[in-house]
């Protein structure tokens, strides 16, 4: 008997949902509260499970589809369906088994193309089936890592394997990118990547399974061998069915290909492996776009029309969406308010041309500003525990260590990497530190510990030229401190102009928590270290 499986009731004021992912295909045995099916909302993503043990007998509402309360999406077969369903496909003369045959050609996508051969695939797809079902080992899952603190969920950045491929344990096999860092998931153990469950692109959270690690050698073995051969014989059809569309392109992919009447072949691939994105699906189109539009202008004028100018429409990263959702939070939640000061920088660059040769034989690097910033700012944060403290709800929450997250600049954007302790450092522990997390941001290597945290921000915009800024503060921290270009000015020094090395200072505050006298007197006491820096030797 068949069961009916229906879209949940659906949160308040939303009238539909989409079908965003089926974990299972027709045919599979199916557990009770096994998910079987994600419906997405613009507000959550409902897990859809089997109210019964059975097999799925029909999907009806294919991924993409627009579905409501209550809808029916699906057909379970109760109890024995799974062997009644067997025994039919093993008679080559049932309805049915033909029914479920085409599905399956779908699903399998390359190996039953050939149609002079439909009935030897037939036989083929059903050994498969047995030996991965009788085959190797145990299943392992690959799960989404635990992800950092305030990050909700995360984006599968790059599938580095395809299902079938033979993995060892610890290789790295996707990565995941959060708006903060890009995690490595690594294989569970030795085996074969059984199943892929999250395409590139899909948004998941923690411990959501994305994959199947089947353990042991002979399901790899032979999973392999017969996607080659599939391969082989299908390699002058790629661009002449469906099945090639879905091989290079993932579901929402496939959705906005078909919307253009466009198929994965006509569109060049920038994905890893030559997989086609929506990025270059919207390239493409733009492009066909721009082609007959030279020829509408020069008929009418030269002059090219307003609606015809030419421009690039490219979608935020996960990244770049988050920086600006959280400056504008920053903005709209804070009463952040900036002072500024200038510093005379001459003693410094004095101290580093005297000693920057000797510092870097003997620490192994360079001597530069930062070191001399982030001291100056932990002997001041000391004096002002105001400014080295953040708003909890009602509380004032003070904290007892120094950790400062500092400003760094990398392909995908301007994160902030916490220096842990920066009250037990030297500078010389400081210039390595800063150089350590600079380089693990360039390489997109930087961790959820390295993110995680700080009390304090310092952004030195000077390294770009800026010469003055109003830095936005970083929540829940309570301030933020700007350098910027070191520029010559005239300054009057006992009476007399010079012409000395000067620096502004903009210091942003939460004037929630910090007063407009410590927030004067935290910034005045940064330039007066850094104006002396031999009382940041001396710990005076």
């Amino acid at each position: 008997m068949a069961i009916d499986i229906k879209v949940p009731q659906l949160p308040e004021s939303v009238a539909d949902a989409t079908v965003a992912t089926w974990h299972v295909k027709p045919g599979d045995k199916v557990s009770r509260d096994q998910n079987l099916v994600d419906i997405e909302t613009d507000k959550v993503v409902l897990e859809v499970v089997a109210p019964e043990d059975g097999v799925l007998g029909e999907i009806i509402a294919d991924e993409g589809a627009t579905v409501g309360a209550d809808e029916v999406i699906g057909k379970l077969e109760k109890g024995d369906g799974a062997d009644s369903s067997d025994d039919k496909s093993d008679d080559n003369g049932d309805d049915k088994s033909d029914k479920k045959d085409k599905k399956d050609k779908k699903e399998d996508k390359k190996e039953d193309k050939k149609a002079d051969e439909k009935s030897s695939s037939k036989s083929d797809d059903k050994s498969e089936k047995k030996s991965s079902k009788s085959g190797s080992g145990e299943k392992h899952e690959v799960k989404v890592p635990q992800l950092p603190e305030s990050v909700a969920d995360a984006t599968i950045s790059a599938w580095h394997v395809k299902a079938g491929d033979k993995v060892s344990r610890d290789q790295n096999l996707v990565d995941i990118e959060t708006d903060k860092v890009v995690l490595e998931v690594v294989a569970p153990a030795d085996g074969v990547l059984a199943e892929i469950k999250q395409e590139e692109g899909a948004t998941v959270g923690a411990d959501d399974v994305i994959g199947i690690v089947e353990a042991g050698g002979e399901g790899a073995a032979s999973s392999s061998s017969s996607k080659s051969d599939a391969d082989t014989s299908d390699q002058d059809k790629d661009d002449s069915s469906d099945d090639s569309d879905s091989e290079v392109a993932g579901p929402a992919v496939r959705r906005l290909l078909a919307e253009h009447n466009l198929k994965a072949g006509d569109v060049k691939g920038t994905g890893k492996g030559g997989r086609v994105t929506k990025e270059d699906v919207e390239k493409h189109v733009k492009e066909g776009g721009k082609k007959e539009a030279p020829a509408a202008a020069k008929s009418e004028s030269s002059a090219p029309a307003a609606g015809d100018r030419d421009q690039k429409r490219v979608p935020m990263t996960r990244l770049r969406k988050t920086i600006a959702k959280r400056l504008l939070e920053a903005k709209n939640a804070t009463a952040m308010l900036t002072t500024f000061n200038e510093v005379n920088m001459k003693p410094i660059m004095d101290l580093r041309k005297k000693y920057k040769d000797e510092f870097e034989k003997r620490h192994d690097t360079r001597l530069g500003f930062m070191g001399f910033y982030v001291k100056a700012v932990t002997e001041a944060l000391k004096r002002f525990p105001e400014v080295n403290a953040s708003i909890d709800g009602d509380d004032i929450v003070y904290h007892n260590y120094f950790d400062i997250s500092i400003a760094v600049s990398t392909p995908r954007g301007l994160v902030t990497p916490v220096l842990r302790d920066s009250d037990k450092m030297s500078i010389a522990d400081i210039e390595n530190g800063i150089r350590d997390l600079a380089l693990k941001g360039r390489d997109g290597k930087l961790t959820m510990d390295d993110m995680q945290g700080g009390n304090f921000t310092i952004t030195n915009g000077g390294v770009f030229g800026s010469l003055l800024s109003t830095p936005i503060l970083n929540p829940p921290q309570s301030a933020i401190l700007g350098m910027h270009k070191i520029q010559d000015r005239p300054m009057a020094v006992d009476g007399k102009v010079e012409i000395l090395p000067m620096m502004y200072l903009a210091l942003s505050y939460d004037h929630r928590i910090v007063d407009g006298k410590e927030s004067v007197g935290f910034l005045v006491t940064i330039k007066e270290l850094l104006e002396d820096p031999q009382r940041l030797l001396l710990d005076i």
